[in-house]
């Protein structure tokens, strides 16, 4: 069962079940469920909900329709994403340089409140400096007082997804796939610590070696270290 979880960890109970007596196992429904509470299956499926809108707050404008994206530091994305462990789960926020899907920065946390990814994207801005534009969803980490003040305190124009629009902030996306199908899935965190310690390995790896084809197979920080702001 352990080594199943960390090949198909996204394998219900149905599916589990025919897996096994197709492997010559004999065991029903109430044997499978037991077994999967013994072992702690916890099934990954389409997660919580990331993006809370708070429908008091102002949503800032889509500015990316249309805009040629030609250097690094015009663009930044930032987005949240569910991250689940061997018990419970904890979410991941990170922030993106479009240009050259470079990773800024990022952390982890067992609570998406608005303090910590406003101190994420400061933290990014003291490393890397100010972007033209930040594109984020309408997230109410996003339409907070203080995450919006270090922005125009910054002069960082704001720029949020339309509604039901994930596509609008394609490239954080493909990162989150990207994360969890090259890493995540591939282990079973058991607490906060190690998994930070995976993720800074992960993205050492994901920002340094991993070769992008769409960067005509350079690494994001060699193009990110090279180009012009």
């Amino acid at each position: 069962m352990n080594e199943q979880y960390l090949d198909t960890p996204f394998y219900g109970l149905k599916r589990l079940l025919v897996l096994l007596i197709l492997a010559g196992y004999k065991i029903n429904p109430k044997r499978m469920r037991r077994l999967m509470k013994l072992q702690g299956w916890q099934t990954l499926y389409p997660t919580p909900r990331t993006t809370r809108i708070d429908p008091a707050a102002y949503k800032y404008p889509y500015l990316l329709k249309g805009l040629p994206i030609e250097r690094k530091n015009q663009v930044w994305a930032i987005d949240i994403t569910y991250i689940p462990m061997k018990k419970g789960f904890m979410y991941l926020c990170a922030v993106i340089d479009i240009y050259t899907r470079y990773v800024v920065h990022w952390g982890v946390s067992n609570s998406m409140t608005a303090e910590w990814c406003t101190e994420i994207v400061n933290h990014a801005i003291h490393l890397q400096g100010k972007p033209a534009i930040i594109n984020s969803d309408q997230g109410s980490q996003f339409t907070s007082e203080v995450y919006v003040n270090l922005l125009k305190e910054n002069g960082i124009q704001i720029s949020m997804d339309g509604k039901c629009r994930a596509i609008d902030n394609i490239f954080i996306e493909r990162l989150w796939r990207t994360v969890k199908y090259e890493h995540v899935y591939l282990h079973a965190y058991e607490d906060g610590l190690s998994l930070y310690q995976g993720l800074q390995k992960y993205f050492t790896f994901y920002n340094g070696e991993r070769r992008h084809q769409s960067l005509n197979n350079e690494t994001p920080e060699n193009i990110y270290l090279k180009a012009a702001a």
